[in-house]
């Protein structure tokens, strides 16, 4: 399959603006990763969310703040604030973010799964790159 063959018809994957390569971008942004994975198990508070992802990178408040703003308006998160004292926000993923937060996890296992043989393809490569320079 080509990059061509994958982007829906009427899409300009040349296009600085392109809709489908900022909802990708959106959704495999170094934190959208985390958050969607994340929010696939259930719903979370922000403190909850915001310690759940800093297990693995830290994040700083403003852009995990960002980052689900960005989500729900692309439609995949739920933002649901309770009135109450102290105020009380949970998010959620909605079925379109479930749907993408599945493929993105599948993409991530896969990495993972793979990693060794990534890791023998750059060695590969840069043995082969090097042996090229010492010969010119």
């Amino acid at each position: 399959m080509t990059v061509s063959s994958a982007v829906p018809s009427g899409g300009d994957t040349d296009a600085a603006m392109c809709p489908y390569r900022l909802v990708l971008e959106h959704v495999t942004s170094r934190w959208g990763v985390l958050v969607l994975i994340e929010l696939l198990d259930r719903p979370h508070r922000f403190s909850e969310l915001r310690r759940a992802v800093g297990k693995i990178a830290r994040v700083s408040e403003k852009m995990l703040t960002q980052t689900l703003q960005t989500l729900e308006r692309d439609g995949m998160v739920h933002r649901d604030a309770k009135p109450v004292i102290p105020p009380r926000v949970d998010y959620s993923l909605t079925e379109l973010g479930r749907e993408a937060a599945e493929q993105v996890r599948a993409l991530s296992l896969w990495t993972e799964q793979r990693m060794n043989d990534v890791d023998e393809a750059r060695q590969a490569y840069d043995e082969a790159r090097a042996s090229k320079t010492r010969a010119s």
